[in-house]
Order: structure tokens, then C-alpha cells, then sequence
């Protein structure tokens, strides 16, 4: 029987580990670490859309007056109704608003906006207008996805009505 020589064959070169080696592996790491870091707060900040609410004070603060602006609008009965119209870049809305009664309401301003559920550097608000008593219609260009549609009826400054509906648009 022979003998096998697992030793590699050569004479193997040690490393000897000193103070200045341990020091440079150190500062490396932490470099790493600190280049890491700071590219992962870079993406994050430049990345992020923003908080939804700016203050959590004043958002509670204005709580119960959207309370009772709920209110009153649910106790007008009021049928507001919308309908989009995909096009190749841009979207056709049209509102349609109409009393208890059924009929159109006068005299209010529309406001259309799709806001995206993430980002609300994306929002997108449509330009609309009044083409007959109680009937609205405008176009926005926001991308395909899903969106708030956001529809506000508006008696000078003051809100009167207020719809938010998650929908997916699609590119015509």
C-alpha cells in the first residue's frame, strides 16, 4: 500500500494576523456597512411619496366636521353618479347629479380627481365642466392601474357632496 500526501503538496505560505490587519478588515466592514447605509436612506427619501397626513393633530381636530359633513350629506338623498370612458392616453368622466327627487342639481362646480392609493405625487386631477344642468364632464390622463376617484361637488367654497371609489383603469 502507498501512501497519499494530503498536505497539498507545497509548502503553504502563512499569513501572519497583526494589528494593522485586524484594523484594516474593521475599517472595511464599517465602510461597507456606512456605503449600504447610505444608499438604502437615499433610495428611501427620494422613493417616497409622503405621508397621507401631514398632522395627526389637525386631522383628529378635523374629525368631527367631516363627521357632520357626512351627515348632512347622507340625509340630501342625493344620486351622483359617474362614468368613465377609456381612451388610447386619456379618460372620459362624466358625473351626473341629481336630487332626491331626481332632479338635476344646478349651480355646483364639479371637481374629479384620481389619486393614487400609494403615491400621491401621481394624482392626477380632471379638468371639468358643466355641460348641462346637473351633468359634468371632463378628461384626465392618468396611467393604467388602480386609482381613488375622487368626485367633489362644490357650492362655491363650500363642499356640499364628496365620493371616493377605488377603480382600475385600463388604457383604451
Amino acid at each position: 500500500m502507498s501512501e497519499l500526501d494530503v498536505s497539498g503538496g507545497g509548502t503553504a505560505r502563512q499569513r501572519k494576523v497583526t494589528g494593522w490587519t485586524v484594523l484594516g478588515c474593521l475599517v472595511a466592514f464599517f465602510a461597507v456597512v456606512a456605503g449600504v447605509n447610505g444608499f438604502m436612506i437615499r433610495a428611501a427619501v427620494t422613493t417616497f411619496g409622503g405621508v397621507e397626513t401631514e398632522s395627526s393633530y389637525k386631522a383628529g381636530l378635523a374629525f368631527s366636521r367631516e363627521l357632520k359633513a357626512a351627515q348632512a350629506q347622507q340625509a340630501r338623498h342625493w344620486d351622483v353618479r359617474a362614468h368613465l370612458t377609456p381612451g388610447s392616453e386619456t379618460q372620459w368622466v362624466e358625473v351626473t347629479a341629481r336630487d332626491a327627487r331626481g332632479k338635476p342639481l344646478t349651480g355646483l362646480t364639479a371637481v374629479v380627481r384620481f389619486n393614487h392609493p400609494t403615491d400621491r405625487r401621481a394624482d392626477v386631477a380632471a379638468t371639468t365642466r358643466e355641460v348641462t344642468p346637473g351633468r359634468f364632464a371632463g378628461s384626465a390622463a392618468p396611467a393604467a392601474g388602480q386609482w381613488d376617484l375622487v368626485i367633489e361637488l362644490m357650492n362655491g367654497e363650500e363642499r356640499v357632496f364628496l365620493s371616493r371609489n377605488r377603480i382600475v383603469v385600463k388604457q383604451g
